[in-house]
């Protein structure tokens, strides 16, 4: 039986990491390269000729002299942490399957633990931010989930109290492999939401299947094609494909957000989807991805903790 890729690929080792990000400077350069990867560019006025003030780590602009940190206008601006701390979470968060709690961030890095969840969030944020800008395309399987609510006892499934409602969706490939995935919290199950978040998450020219749930028919004027099927007979049969995938996902990402994180606030669930997300997106790039979110936090506004606190756009 041959091996799995994606799960045999070497990815990348801590070794190899402390070689290449071990130290401030090599740090910085690295930084440096992701933001202005064909040279400096003066974030005002565009010019590329500066100054760089080495008593304040300063950049100057030589045509318009404004001046700009390395960190400035980037997920890292404001940070007390070396970009060595930064840059070793960036690791952990993204090699780690089932995700990294801010307690254990904590401990492997030697912080506190309000510095290590501020720095989960924002990381969070920024793999939201990179997921949202890539639609869905091709053959689309959509679902609708729900987070939270009585684990036992009580009413189940849809219409239970105290449950967050989010859509799954996961894009196939011509062989029915998963390729790229997407779940989103929304407000409720309307068709109104749903052609909502479609529009802003399914390229138009997308084929989607789900099941007959009224709301999600919102989906079918924004797709070039929508099928909705009547799944009441065909999970009985095991040689049944269709929405084994998105069944399959949606489990594994409760149960890691369960094993994890044990309590997860409706309000920032968004963060700990896009989490998920984005570690699947990029599963056949796991020794590049630290660099991938590397690159994404600089094209990231600041995130400054008054505005963390608050919960995450809906979608």
């Amino acid at each position: 039986m041959p091996k799995n890729t994606v799960q045999f690929q070497k990815g990348l080792s801590l070794k190899r990491f402390l070689d290449t990000y071990g130290a401030e400077e090599q740090c910085r350069e690295r930084l440096f390269n992701a933001r202005w990867p064909t040279g400096y560019k003066c974030p005002r006025c565009g010019h590329t000729k500066h100054y760089l003030i080495l008593t304040r780590n300063l950049y100057q602009c030589r045509n318009c002299r404004f001046q700009c940190s390395l960190t400035s206008d980037t997920i890292f601006a404001s940070s007390k942490l070396p970009l060595t701390t930064w840059f070793l979470g960036i690791f952990f968060v993204t090699q780690s399957k089932e995700g990294m709690s801010a307690l254990n961030l904590r401990r492997l890095l030697g912080i506190s633990i309000n510095a290590a969840m501020k720095m989960k969030h924002k990381l969070q944020h920024v793999m939201k931010a990179a997921d949202d800008s890539l639609a869905l395309n091709g053959l689309v399987e959509l679902d609708d989930a729900y987070w939270g609510g009585k684990r036992s006892g009580g009413k189940r499934g849809r219409g239970a109290p105290g449950k967050t409602p989010f859509l799954a969706a996961i894009a196939r490939n011509e062989k029915g492999h998963p390729i790229h995935m997407r779940m989103s919290k929304v407000n409720s199950f309307s068709s109104q939401e749903v052609r909502k978040w479609s529009l802003k998450h399914i390229h138009h020219e997308s084929v989607v299947i789900s099941d007959e749930f009224g709301p999600l028919r919102g989906v079918a004027d924004s797709v070039a094609f929508h099928g909705a099927i009547n799944t009441s007979e065909i999970y009985h049969n095991p040689d049944n494909k269709i929405f084994h995938w998105i069944n399959t996902m949606i489990g594994n990402v409760k149960r890691a957000i369960h094993g994890t994180y044990h309590a997860v606030s409706s309000k920032h669930l968004p963060r700990y989807l896009a989490e998920f997300c984005f570690r699947f997106n990029n599963r056949f790039y796991m020794g590049a991805m630290v660099g991938s979110l590397i690159r994404y936090s600089t094209v990231t506004k600041p995130m400054p903790q008054r505005i963390l606190k608050f919960a995450e756009d809906e979608g």
